[in-house]
């Protein structure tokens, strides 16, 4: 039984490969035939051509007035060129270093205010003044003790100079002398812990002073004297006082998802600024952001902006960046570009036998901006693509410049 379950086995497997053998032959022969059609129909399309061509010639010497007249074209001869593609994204001018003015303590009521909204600042410059009366009175109380504790310093330690001498001359006891020397250790530990309470009360009493952190301009100021000034309320715009440094600015863009992967640090983008007479300059991507906001489906890109007494926080900035560079791209108008059932083409003149005629070549495309398109294939560097005149020509019309 074994051994006829294995020829059963082998030729079943005979079988089944002679089937795929047969449909390979038959797959093989179908494309031979296929191509020599093919190749039937060009020599076919060839031969017509040419008897068209010769007909045209014979009726045009026995009746000029029957030729069609070659129609009016112009064209433009295709070269290599530098290609570039832009994603064109609004942005706004942003500096780097923003400081809201902030109390170092807890805050305080306001007593002055010394700067205005428009001043330039340096750091470490006296914003503004908090009330510190009560602090004040806690340094003047520290500051009365120092004197009462400075007496008592000077009169233990002259004790304990005295003991010390007394003991020499073997007068008195060791234990008066470690206790006068102990009373004179107590009242300076007392003297330096007063004048520590001091400088803790004057520290106490100048954080009622208010700096400048970076140097900049005053950008807000939108607090008044009498006003409680916190922590709290000196974070909020609304009730504070900002500092901008307008030397050290960056554009910043919000750029849509879809774009994350042609959109990196070091990218190339334009920047124009339409409220500065149109100024232009280039800058490069220095921080990309790696988070996709939920709602607007953005991440922000920034770019240093260089230095210019023009150039202020929050003007609009019209942003390209540069996704993409060929620098011997193909391009064409964009509207010469067509399509028929075979896909997408464009009309070429072509010199045959003296004359011009429009032919069609089939075309890959590339990147598209503004009204140039990339093409990938189909046009070589000196073609002649026609690129007026092309809406209602055939292939094979006759065609004049």
């Amino acid at each position: 039984m074994q051994t006829v379950s294995k020829i059963s086995l082998a030729a079943l497997l005979t079988i089944f490969l002679a089937a795929c053998g047969s449909s390979t032959k038959e797959t093989k022969g179908e494309l031979t035939d296929k191509k020599a059609q093919l190749t039937k129909l060009k020599g076919d399309q060839e031969k017509l051509a040419g008897e068209i061509r010769k007909l045209e010639e014979e009726i045009a010497k026995i009746d000029p007035s029957a030729v069609a007249k070659p129609k009016l074209v112009a064209i433009s001869t295709i070269g290599s060129d530098s290609f570039n593609h832009y994603i064109d994204l609004q942005g706004k001018i942003d500096a780097q270093n923003v400081a809201m003015v902030a109390p170092r303590g807890q805050g305080g009521v306001v007593r002055a205010i010394y700067v205005k909204q428009g001043q330039a600042v340096r750091k470490g410059q006296l914003i503004m003044k908090l009330d510190n009366a009560i602090a004040l009175q806690q340094v003047d109380a520290a500051k009365s003790q120092i004197a009462g504790l400075e007496a008592q310093v000077k009169l233990a330690e002259s004790i304990y100079q005295r003991q010390q001498n007394l003991w020499k001359d073997n007068i008195g006891t060791e234990v008066q002398v470690l206790q006068a020397k102990t009373n004179a250790e107590n009242a300076a530990a007392q003297l330096n812990a007063a004048k520590a309470q001091v400088r803790v009360a004057q520290e106490s009493a100048d954080l009622s002073n208010v700096y400048a952190e970076i140097n900049g301009t005053i950008d807000v100021v939108n607090v008044k004297v009498g006003e409680f000034f916190s922590p709290q309320s000196a974070a909020m715009t609304a009730t504070g006082i900002r500092i901008v440094n307008t030397g050290d600015l960056k554009v910043l863009v919000q750029v849509p998802e879809n774009y994350s992967e042609r959109v990196k640090t070091g990218g190339t983008i334009k920047v124009t600024l339409p409220e500065v007479n149109n100024k232009v300059f280039y800058s490069k991507i220095t921080v990309a952001g790696r988070l996709i906001d939920p709602v607007s489906r953005t991440f922000f890109i920034e770019g240093k902006i260089p230095q210019d007494k023009d150039i202020k926080p929050n003007q609009i900035a019209k942003v390209q960046i540069l996704d993409y560079s060929n620098n011997a791209a193909i391009t064409i108008p964009v509207n010469t570009l067509q399509t028929d059932d075979k896909g997408k083409y464009v009309l070429v003149a072509v010199t045959e036998n003296g004359k011009m005629y429009a032919r069609k070549k089939a075309v890959t495309i590339g990147e598209l901006y503004g009204d140039k398109l990339e093409i990938k294939s189909g046009l070589a560097a000196g073609d002649k693509i026609i690129t007026e005149g092309f809406q209602s020509l055939y292939e094979g019309q006759l065609i004049a410049i």
